[in-house]
């Protein structure tokens, strides 16, 4: 969805949860797949490369081509780590369950660390304005995207956290 489109809305909440549930079901399905037929390990990162390029194409044609948005603000996540972790569980197990309990985890867990690297620039703290903000959230205001209503941009203030999630 448009956690995985935008460089300001992929979040350390949202983002790290939605992207790795909704995308662990084509790897699995492939890898299962090539792995009762063939005996072979690498039907997950198959997948994923290829889902890879494909959002690469969509991002420059569409993103970059159309709209002249920077690739370096709808560039895709990176789920190759998650997939190598998936095809070497189910290598080395060889047990579908195992590779969902213990690879599924991997997935998910890898996720973030995996794309940290790709996304810290962006979570550097600057003073825009007279309010600290983040290089991402300065990127959401200067490229404004249209039929975004502004309630859903909303950049925290504070940083004291509650249990409920809320910044108080």
């Amino acid at each position: 969805g448009d956690w995985d489109f935008w460089s300001d809305w992929k979040d350390r909440r949202l983002w790290v949860t939605v992207t790795p549930i909704v995308l662990i079901t084509f790897p699995a399905a492939v890898q299962a797949v090539l792995w009762e037929r063939f005996r072979l390990p690498f039907g997950a990162t198959i997948v994923i490369l290829g889902l890879l390029l494909g959002e690469w194409v969509n991002r420059y044609f569409n993103f970059w081509g159309w709209t002249y948005f920077p690739i370096n603000f709808v560039f895709p996540a990176s789920l190759i780590p998650g997939a190598i972790l998936l095809d070497v569980v189910l290598m080395l197990s060889g047990s579908y369950l195992f590779t969902a309990v213990i690879g599924g985890m991997a997935w998910g867990l890898v996720f973030y660390p995996g794309n940290w690297p790709i996304i810290a620039p962006l979570h550097v703290p600057v003073e825009y304005n007279g309010m600290l903000m983040s290089v991402a959230d300065i990127q959401g205001y200067h490229y404004v995207r249209t039929g975004t209503p502004e309630y859903i941009r909303m950049v925290e203030k504070g940083t004291l956290r509650t249990f409920g999630k809320d910044v108080a």
